[in-house]
Protein backbone atom coordinates (compact mmCIF):
# COMPACT_ATOMS: atom_id res chain seq x y z
CA UNK A 1 0.00 0.00 0.00
CA UNK A 2 1.18 3.51 -0.61
CA UNK A 3 2.60 5.85 1.98
CA UNK A 4 -0.27 8.18 2.88
CA UNK A 5 -0.49 11.43 1.56
CA UNK A 6 -1.88 14.82 2.43
CA UNK A 7 -5.00 16.38 1.36
CA UNK A 8 -5.53 20.40 2.14
CA UNK A 9 -7.27 21.28 4.86
CA UNK A 10 -10.04 23.47 2.79
CA UNK A 11 -10.78 25.19 -0.96
CA UNK A 12 -9.12 28.69 -0.87
CA UNK A 13 -7.38 31.77 -2.82
CA UNK A 14 -4.54 33.70 -2.39
CA UNK A 15 -3.12 36.32 -4.67
CA UNK A 16 0.59 37.70 -5.01
CA UNK A 17 1.69 40.40 -7.17
CA UNK A 18 5.03 40.85 -9.08
CA UNK A 19 6.18 43.41 -11.13
CA UNK A 20 2.56 44.80 -11.62
CA UNK A 21 1.39 41.25 -12.19
CA UNK A 22 -1.33 39.61 -10.30
CA UNK A 23 -1.30 36.28 -9.93
CA UNK A 24 -4.36 34.61 -8.35
CA UNK A 25 -4.14 30.91 -7.03
CA UNK A 26 -7.11 28.99 -6.29
CA UNK A 27 -7.07 25.68 -4.80
CA UNK A 28 -9.66 22.95 -4.60
CA UNK A 29 -10.39 19.64 -3.46
CA UNK A 30 -11.38 17.48 -5.94
CA UNK A 31 -11.96 13.66 -6.54
CA UNK A 32 -11.19 12.58 -9.75
CA UNK A 33 -9.80 14.48 -12.91
CA UNK A 34 -12.99 15.06 -14.48
CA UNK A 35 -13.98 17.52 -10.78
CA UNK A 36 -10.71 18.69 -11.76
CA UNK A 37 -11.35 19.53 -15.43
CA UNK A 38 -14.71 21.33 -13.89
CA UNK A 39 -12.67 23.26 -11.87
CA UNK A 40 -10.63 24.38 -14.17
CA UNK A 41 -13.56 25.48 -16.14
CA UNK A 42 -15.07 27.34 -13.90
CA UNK A 43 -12.34 29.45 -13.30
CA UNK A 44 -11.63 30.15 -16.72
CA UNK A 45 -15.40 31.42 -17.41
CA UNK A 46 -15.00 33.61 -14.01
CA UNK A 47 -11.29 34.92 -14.83
CA UNK A 48 -12.34 34.82 -19.30
CA UNK A 49 -10.67 38.42 -19.21
CA UNK A 50 -7.20 37.01 -17.40
CA UNK A 51 -3.94 36.94 -19.40
CA UNK A 52 -3.38 33.31 -18.49
CA UNK A 53 -5.35 30.86 -16.68
CA UNK A 54 -2.49 28.08 -16.08
CA UNK A 55 -3.70 24.54 -14.07
CA UNK A 56 -1.95 21.61 -12.38
CA UNK A 57 -3.77 18.90 -10.58
CA UNK A 58 -3.12 15.55 -8.75
CA UNK A 59 -5.45 12.96 -7.84
CA UNK A 60 -5.66 9.09 -6.74
CA UNK A 61 -4.47 7.65 -3.45
CA UNK A 62 -0.73 7.51 -4.81
CA UNK A 63 -1.79 11.21 -6.27
CA UNK A 64 -1.47 8.40 -9.39
CA UNK A 65 -3.43 10.70 -12.41
CA UNK A 66 -2.14 13.71 -12.62
CA UNK A 67 -2.14 17.00 -15.50
CA UNK A 68 -0.54 20.33 -16.10
CA UNK A 69 -1.10 23.57 -18.74
CA UNK A 70 0.76 26.75 -19.90
CA UNK A 71 -1.93 27.68 -20.93
CA UNK A 72 0.19 29.98 -23.51
CA UNK A 73 2.60 30.64 -20.96
CA UNK A 74 6.68 29.49 -21.86
CA UNK A 75 6.69 25.94 -22.22
CA UNK A 76 7.49 24.57 -18.83
CA UNK A 77 7.43 27.81 -17.12
CA UNK A 78 3.49 27.63 -15.46
CA UNK A 79 2.16 24.57 -15.19
CA UNK A 80 4.83 22.18 -14.54
CA UNK A 81 6.65 24.47 -11.08
CA UNK A 82 2.82 24.29 -10.28
CA UNK A 83 2.73 20.47 -10.00
CA UNK A 84 6.28 20.24 -8.91
CA UNK A 85 4.59 22.14 -5.64
CA UNK A 86 1.72 19.41 -5.22
CA UNK A 87 3.92 16.77 -5.19
CA UNK A 88 6.95 18.18 -3.36
CA UNK A 89 4.48 18.77 -0.48
CA UNK A 90 2.81 15.60 -1.02
CA UNK A 91 -0.62 16.77 -1.88
CA UNK A 92 -3.16 14.55 -3.60
CA UNK A 93 -6.98 15.03 -4.83
CA UNK A 94 -6.46 18.97 -5.48
CA UNK A 95 -6.58 21.09 -8.47
CA UNK A 96 -4.31 24.71 -8.51
CA UNK A 97 -5.13 26.99 -11.12
CA UNK A 98 -3.41 30.52 -11.16
CA UNK A 99 -4.42 33.37 -12.99
CA UNK A 100 -2.38 35.36 -14.46
CA UNK A 101 -3.37 39.31 -14.73
CA UNK A 102 -0.63 40.89 -17.18
CA UNK A 103 1.13 44.04 -15.61
CA UNK A 104 3.38 44.90 -18.36
CA UNK A 105 6.60 43.91 -17.35
CA UNK A 106 7.84 40.76 -19.10
CA UNK A 107 9.48 37.66 -15.98
CA UNK A 108 11.78 35.79 -18.13
CA UNK A 109 11.28 32.27 -18.21
CA UNK A 110 12.85 31.88 -14.41
CA UNK A 111 10.72 34.44 -13.04
CA UNK A 112 7.88 32.71 -14.80
CA UNK A 113 8.69 29.66 -13.10
CA UNK A 114 9.31 31.25 -9.53
CA UNK A 115 6.29 33.28 -9.57
CA UNK A 116 3.49 30.60 -10.67
CA UNK A 117 5.34 28.12 -7.80
CA UNK A 118 5.27 30.46 -5.08
CA UNK A 119 1.29 31.16 -5.77
CA UNK A 120 0.95 27.48 -5.41
CA UNK A 121 2.91 27.14 -2.43
CA UNK A 122 1.70 30.46 -0.62
CA UNK A 123 -1.81 29.12 -0.77
CA UNK A 124 -0.89 25.57 0.16
CA UNK A 125 0.08 27.38 3.57
CA UNK A 126 -2.71 29.83 3.62
CA UNK A 127 -5.75 26.99 3.56
CA UNK A 128 -3.43 24.20 5.66
CA UNK A 129 -3.12 20.27 5.03
CA UNK A 130 -4.25 17.02 6.45
CA UNK A 131 -2.68 13.59 6.50
CA UNK A 132 -4.89 10.88 4.78
CA UNK A 133 -4.14 7.43 6.75
CA UNK A 134 -6.22 4.74 5.76
CA UNK A 135 -7.93 2.84 8.56
CA UNK A 136 -9.97 -0.06 9.28
CA UNK A 137 -13.50 -0.13 10.05
CA UNK A 138 -14.90 -2.25 13.34
CA UNK A 139 -18.27 -3.07 14.66
CA UNK A 140 -18.19 -3.95 18.15
CA UNK A 141 -21.64 -4.85 19.89
CA UNK A 142 -21.49 -4.11 23.25
CA UNK A 143 -23.70 -4.97 26.39
CA UNK A 144 -25.90 -1.59 26.93
CA UNK A 145 -24.40 -1.38 30.56
CA UNK A 146 -20.72 -1.32 29.09
CA UNK A 147 -21.60 0.76 25.90
CA UNK A 148 -20.96 4.02 27.24
CA UNK A 149 -17.27 3.31 28.76
CA UNK A 150 -15.88 1.61 26.14
CA UNK A 151 -17.17 4.76 23.82
CA UNK A 152 -15.57 6.94 26.19
CA UNK A 153 -13.02 5.23 26.26
CA UNK A 154 -12.10 4.38 22.21
CA UNK A 155 -12.09 8.37 22.05
CA UNK A 156 -9.62 9.12 24.54
CA UNK A 157 -7.34 6.15 23.31
CA UNK A 158 -7.64 8.51 19.75
CA UNK A 159 -10.21 5.92 18.03
CA UNK A 160 -12.66 7.59 15.93
CA UNK A 161 -15.86 6.51 16.65
CA UNK A 162 -17.87 6.79 13.36
CA UNK A 163 -21.44 5.42 14.11
CA UNK A 164 -23.48 4.62 17.62
CA UNK A 165 -26.69 2.10 17.26
CA UNK A 166 -28.96 0.70 19.62
CA UNK A 167 -30.61 -2.71 19.75
CA UNK A 168 -30.65 -5.85 21.85
CA UNK A 169 -26.42 -4.59 22.54
CA UNK A 170 -25.32 -1.17 21.06
CA UNK A 171 -23.42 -1.51 18.14
CA UNK A 172 -20.07 0.64 17.90
CA UNK A 173 -18.18 1.47 14.48
CA UNK A 174 -15.00 2.24 15.30
CA UNK A 175 -11.75 2.77 12.99
CA UNK A 176 -7.82 2.23 13.86
CA UNK A 177 -4.69 2.86 11.61
CA UNK A 178 -2.89 0.05 13.19
CA UNK A 179 -5.68 -3.07 13.56
CA UNK A 180 -3.27 -5.22 15.40
CA UNK A 181 -2.73 -2.77 17.69
CA UNK A 182 -6.42 -1.55 17.89
CA UNK A 183 -7.29 -5.63 18.93
CA UNK A 184 -4.44 -5.80 22.09
CA UNK A 185 -6.12 -1.63 23.35
CA UNK A 186 -9.90 -3.48 23.32
CA UNK A 187 -8.88 -7.35 24.72
CA UNK A 188 -7.35 -5.22 27.34
CA UNK A 189 -10.32 -2.58 27.81
CA UNK A 190 -12.85 -5.51 28.10
CA UNK A 191 -11.43 -8.43 28.94
CA UNK A 192 -11.56 -10.20 26.38
CA UNK A 193 -15.39 -10.09 25.82
CA UNK A 194 -15.91 -7.53 23.07
CA UNK A 195 -15.20 -8.58 19.76
CA UNK A 196 -14.26 -6.33 16.85
CA UNK A 197 -15.12 -7.53 13.38
CA UNK A 198 -13.53 -6.00 10.16
CA UNK A 199 -15.91 -4.43 8.06
CA UNK A 200 -13.68 -2.33 5.61
CA UNK A 201 -11.70 0.21 5.12
CA UNK A 202 -11.99 4.13 5.15
CA UNK A 203 -9.51 6.49 4.65
CA UNK A 204 -9.52 9.45 8.22
CA UNK A 205 -8.17 12.85 7.63
CA UNK A 206 -5.79 13.92 10.87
Amino acid sequence: MPDPLLVIARDGEHEIEIQRSRFLCRLVRVPDAEAAAAVIAEVRREHWSATHNCTAFRVGRAGEVQRSSDDGEPAGTAGVPMLEVLLRRELTDVVAVVTRYFGGVKLGAGGLVRAYGRAVSETVDVVGVLRRVRHTRFLLAVPHADAGRLENALRAAGYPVVDVGYGRDVAITATAADPEGFHGWLAAQTGGSVEAVEVGEVDVEI
